[in-house]
């Protein structure tokens, strides 16, 4: 077990429940699938897209999970019920607190074990820039939202508390 797992798995586990909590934020289904005008991506496909590049690369590669990326879903789907695209989010969150605190140090000081658009980078490096990723997308999420309904409630992002010690909380 590695401490930087467990703080990884922490940070991702948060930005995926406020993807959860955006997705909510939406009045209807067809609303989170819309587009604003400008903005390529609707929430749901953002969140499809984090939810599978995580299952992806923490839980099949990592973790050995046979999890069968679809990348070009993850984009294309239209449409559906904003519930199918939250299961998603939920299953990437198993996986990373199930993938993540397990990982020795060596593991995560080691290079990752495929490269990642041609780079070949340390596993710890790329767990980081998938955080990064994940509330990148969140941030876009968030900006579609407010843009196509007009709503500019938050969503509460990047809450301290579930990142608190056990002593803490």
């Amino acid at each position: 077990m590695s401490e930087l797992g467990e703080n990884l798995a922490l940070l991702l586990a948060r930005e995926l429940a406020t993807f959860e909590r955006e997705l909510d934020l939406f009045p209807d289904d067809a609303s989170a699938w819309g587009r604003a005008p400008g903005v390529s991506n609707s929430a749901a496909n953002l969140a499809l897209h984090v939810a599978g590049n995580l299952q992806h690369f923490v839980g099949t590669v990592l973790g050995g999970t046979g999890y069968v990326r679809n990348r070009e879903r993850e984009f294309g789907r239209r449409d559906g019920p904003r519930e199918d695209v939250k299961r998603e989010l939920r299953a990437a969150a198993r996986v990373v607190s199930d993938v993540l605190p397990a990982l020795p140090a060596d593991r995560l000081a080691a290079e990752y074990p495929e490269p990642v658009n041609g780079v070949r980078l340390r596993t710890d490096r790329f767990l980081m820039h998938l955080s990064a990723h994940a509330a990148y997308h969140l941030g876009q999420a968030s900006t579609a939202r407010r843009a196509l309904t007009g709503d500019a409630r938050s969503s509460g992002p990047v809450p301290l508390a579930p990142l608190g010690t056990a002593s803490s909380r």
